[in-house]
């Protein structure tokens, strides 16, 4: 039961997030796209923990960036207060919440990622291990930037804009992707197994 615990307080506040910003989001419709991962992330980890399970340290980095990701949802992430306060504070162009949360992806979601992808990383050497894991961060964000396109366009074009939140800037899938990266890279150095 003790190791149940640190998993079991990232569900409970997941869940207390989730609800909360569940209720009247700005557009519903964005609001279902953006938890479709959700939808399917939480449950299969709740489903599998029995024969997988992830480090304390992995659990707090997923929970922390799903309620990140959940806040967006909530609001879209173009319109998410913080990123209107950044944008007025720095003098900023546009609302930049997006850009944190694909930098907190690569940093947040490295050891996770690793942790599923590599059963030995030690077998591998911390550069390989390193690697791969930053690849897979790579990839994961290229597979979510096609897919988000491929659902804007599909399920949903009136609300494409939303979802996809470029917000006028037409290389905003490049730039998320290369904050990822660079987010996994500094994951990469903190990440000392």
């Amino acid at each position: 039961m003790k190791q149940r615990r640190v998993p079991l307080a990232c569900l409970t506040v997941f869940t207390v997030v989730w609800t909360l910003l569940a209720i009247k989001p700005i557009y519903r419709t964005d609001w279902f796209l953006e938890n479709l991962i959700s939808f399917v992330a939480v449950p299969l980890a709740v489903l599998t923990y029995h024969r997988f399970q992830f480090s304390n340290r992995a659990y707090v980095q997923a929970t922390l960036f799903v309620i990140l990701h959940t806040i967006g949802s909530h609001y879209t992430y173009s319109e998410v207060p913080v990123g209107d306060w950044l944008r007025d504070a720095f003098g900023l162009s546009r609302n930049h919440y997006d850009r944190v949360v694909h930098f907190s992806f690569g940093v947040l979601m490295l050891r996770p990622v690793r942790e599923l992808a590599i059963r030995n990383p030690k077998a591998l050497g911390p550069f390989a291990a390193g690697y791969l894991s930053f690849a897979a961060v790579a990839s994961f964000s290229l597979l979510y930037e096609i897919l988000e396109w491929v659902v804007a366009a599909v399920v949903d074009p009136a609300a494409g804009t939303a979802y996809v939140g470029t917000q006028g800037d037409v290389w905003d899938a490049q730039k998320d992707m290369l904050l990822a990266c660079a987010g996994a890279a500094v994951g990469a150095l903190f990440d000392k197994r």
